[in-house]
């Protein structure tokens, strides 16, 4: 489900998409501070959201690889920039998994050193084409979401929400939560008008996320 002001995507975008997504995925780099980043390769889009809002899954998904990003019943397990590409086969597209944030019993210390790493990298790295915040579709955008993508506005960072684990939520809170979450957003500056509903357990929105981000990809050449 796709609640939007722009195109939709017809069946030649999600096929190509499709196609870009297919490949041999692989884990390439994993940074903990800003001088130990990879070299720029191609395109990156960044994956942000709260500590067990299933980034890991989402991004498993969306590359058919069941243990690419790893999974953990421990939130705030991700604590560097993990990087994600097709090496040897499409390297235009790289991932990159951010830490995850808002996890209270993470120490104030971890927490901060986390901020100034997604911030430094925010900032320097001119081949990042948006970043993709998710949001549990089942509570919607809460304060620390709010902070996250205020900083991103005033950054002026590229970016779009997606809602996450939308199979738990019937048909009708399905479409009243997107369209919530679009209200809230539409008028922030560095948003993109659209949201996304996706389910990583039933695939649900998945061709149409990996259709955005051939878009994305398309119109950065």
């Amino acid at each position: 489900m796709t609640t939007s002001t722009t195109k939709p995507y017809d069946a030649e975008e999600i096929e190509a998409a499709r196609k870009l997504f297919e490949g041999p995925w692989d884990f390439v780099w994993a940074s903990t501070k800003i001088d130990d980043l990879p070299p720029m390769v191609g395109q990156e889009i960044a994956f942000a959201g709260r500590s067990n809002v299933g980034k890991s899954s989402l991004i498993n998904g969306l590359t058919r690889r069941n243990a690419l990003a790893r999974t953990s019943h421990t939130p705030g397990r991700t604590q560097q920039l993990n990087f994600f590409r097709q090496v040897d086969h499409d390297e235009r597209l790289t991932i990159v998994d951010m830490p995850g944030y808002g996890y209270a019993a993470v120490g104030k210390e971890k927490v901060a050193a986390w901020t100034r790493l997604i911030h430094e990298y925010l900032r320097g790295r001119s081949n990042l084409m948006r970043v993709y915040v998710l949001i549990d579709a089942r509570h919607g955008i809460k304060d620390v979401d709010g902070a996250v993508l205020e900083t991103l506005d005033k950054a002026a960072v590229s970016y779009q929400v997606v809602l996450t684990k939308g199979d738990a939520l019937k048909k009708a809170d399905q479409t009243f939560m997107t369209e919530a979450t679009f209200d809230e957003i539409k008028r922030r500056p560095a948003a993109f008008p659209e949201v996304l509903l996706t389910s990583s357990e039933t695939g649900m929105g998945i061709p149409e996320f990996r259709a955005a981000i051939g878009r994305v990809l398309g119109e950065h050449g």
